[in-house]
């Protein structure tokens, strides 16, 4: 590159350029133009620097033209360009440099793969309308996209798949159109999307699969995605949330977070609407996973996943009831928090855990929480409940539950079982209402005395029998187990024979009832 050659503003650049002077040509008419092989000169090594000088490419307001290739070059100076406009991509792969700020610029894509920046990566308030590449690169510092617009529609906008960062990834206002993908992305600070919105309808709207981050997942408030949003293996040392934010993928999974790990928080509440299923299958929640005052719909599919899920405490106090199936199935819950206003219809709770419940509420109420679920009998669910009861002393609500248990199992039964256990609840509540053996032992004695005492049966033997005493000789007939000397003395006729014949069918009822109930409560305990 001969000085001759260049123009007056490239010559201005030129003569900037060692003591890292900003040029700034925006006044310029017709529209400055720099070729992109000057720029490529200055940053390849064509101007020596002079002792105490600090060299830099600072240019604002130029038309860069040509192709822009650094690729697999050493830059040792920072390169700082303001409301630049490139005609062509700048080629950046296998590049290292000290710091590459670009503010305000606007090019058909950037493809920067394997660069490593010993500094900051600023892409601010630019517009790019092709990809922005920087797969497997290497940033010590922070990454800025804040207030930038991406679009590569059906396509991957911004492509960062294994990229290690120093510092923290900054996406404030970012607009992309077409997939954001940093799947295998290491982030040392937080990675923030406040007020993001991401568009890829019926695609990935954001691929963060495995990402590393020891700071705060953002993205809230107002952080928007059409398409799917996977999070899934991604781990966090800090929080992920999602408050104020809007997921939209009708039809099929918005965020899709399986497998996550979080050492804190997991936010999804406090405004979050979402169009599509939310799957959080086997991540584990260091403290609070929160869907308080949230929004869920996928109607006709499944609205919220926590198979196997794991926190501490779990609030599902939705702002309205989930529109869709809540699968709930091996999930570790802690704490749980949730409100009868808002159940959700279709409520999937086998093995289910949780170490309370912040709400117990009567037994009547938690048993339709427990009916609300669709696969049929099963047993945990209820036992789950019992011992949340039993953990807050509440043992009435607890065999509440298990009598609810047992009917529930009844229907599963074949007739002749469903027959005794019908028997078995009406006598005694399957052993958990024992003071029903009792009353029925009352009125059945009561009926047989009454009964016996205006119609007092023969003795068999005349002048051997003892006296005859309505009270014991009923007694007698409903007791099997033990005797008064009143029933084998007295023989009764007509209906007093049947009458004895049903308190004696009666009391062997009762005490079989009364046996297998309290042999089956004492099981349980």
């Amino acid at each position: 590159m001969h000085l001759d050659e260049l123009t007056p503003c490239e010559r201005q650049v030129w003569n900037s350029f060692p003591k890292g002077r900003t040029v700034d040509v925006r006044s310029g008419s017709p529209e400055p133009v720099i070729r992109a092989g000057v720029l490529a000169a200055l940053l390849l090594g064509a101007v020596d620097a002079a002792p105490g000088d600090r060299p830099a490419l600072r240019v604002t307001g130029a038309l860069i033209t040509d192709i822009l290739d650094l690729r697999f070059a050493e830059i040792p100076v920072p390169v700082v360009l303001t409301d630049c406009r490139f005609d062509q991509t700048p080629l950046l792969q296998g590049a290292s440099t000290r710091e590459l700020l670009l503010t305000g610029c606007g090019a058909p894509g950037l493809a920067a793969d394997g660069a490593q920046i010993d500094g900051r990566f600023v892409l601010s308030g630019c517009r790019l309308t092709g990809p922005l590449v920087l797969n497997r690169a290497r940033i010590q510092g922070d990454v800025n996209l804040c207030d930038t617009a991406i679009t590569a529609p059906g396509a991957t906008a911004v492509s960062a798949v294994g990229a290690d960062v120093g510092g923290d990834v900054l996406c404030t206002n970012l607009v992309v159109e077409g997939t954001f993908r940093l799947s295998g992305a290491s982030i040392a600070g937080e990675f923030d999307l406040e007020g993001a919105t991401l568009t890829n309808p019926g695609g990935h709207a954001l691929d963060a699969y495995r990402v590393q981050c020891n700071g705060d997942f953002t993205f809230h408030p107002g952080f928007r995605a059409e398409g799917r949003v996977i999070l899934s293996g991604a781990s966090t040392s800090s929080a992920i949330g999602f408050c104020g934010a809007r997921l939209s993928n009708p039809g099929s999974i918005a965020l899709e977070a399986v497998d996550v790990g979080v050492a804190r928080n997991f936010d999804l509440g406090r405004g979050l609407t979402v169009d599509g299923g939310i799957q959080l299958d086997g991540s584990r929640i260091g403290t609070v996973l929160s869907f308080r005052d949230a929004e869920l719909a996928h109607s006709g599919g499944t609205a919220l996943s926590l198979n196997l899920t794991q926190a501490r405490e779990t609030d599902l106090r939705t702002t309205t009831p989930v529109d869709g199936a809540a699968d709930l199935r091996g999930a570790q819950l802690g704490i749980l928090h949730d409100s009868p206003e808002t159940w959700p219809a279709d409520l999937r709770l086998s093995e289910t855990t949780y170490d309370s419940l912040s709400a117990p509420l009567a037994a009547t109420e938690r048993l339709e929480w427990l009916r609300r679920g669709t696969g049929g009998y099963l047993p945990q669910p209820y036992e789950q409940l019992v011992a949340a009861y039993r953990r807050l002393g509440h043992e009435d609500e607890a065999r509440t539950v298990l009598l609810a248990k047992q009917r529930h199992r009844r229907t599963t039964l074949p007739l002749p079982a469903r027959l005794w256990g019908h028997v078995q609840d009406a006598s005694v509540g399957y052993g958990y209402r024992p003071l029903r053996a009792g009353l029925w032992l009352m009125a059945l004695l009561a009926v047989g005395a009454l009964f016996f005492s205006l119609r007092a049966p023969a003795p068999l033997e005349a002048g051997k029998a003892p006296a005859f005493n309505a009270f014991f000789y009923t007694l007698d007939l409903l007791v099997p187990v033990i005797t008064f000397g009143q029933e084998p003395a007295f023989a009764p006729r007509g209906a007093g024979q049947w009458l004895a014949y049903g308190l004696v069918a009666a009391g062997w009822i009762l005490a079989t009832t009364v046996t297998a109930g309290i042999s089956r409560a004492l099981s349980r305990q």
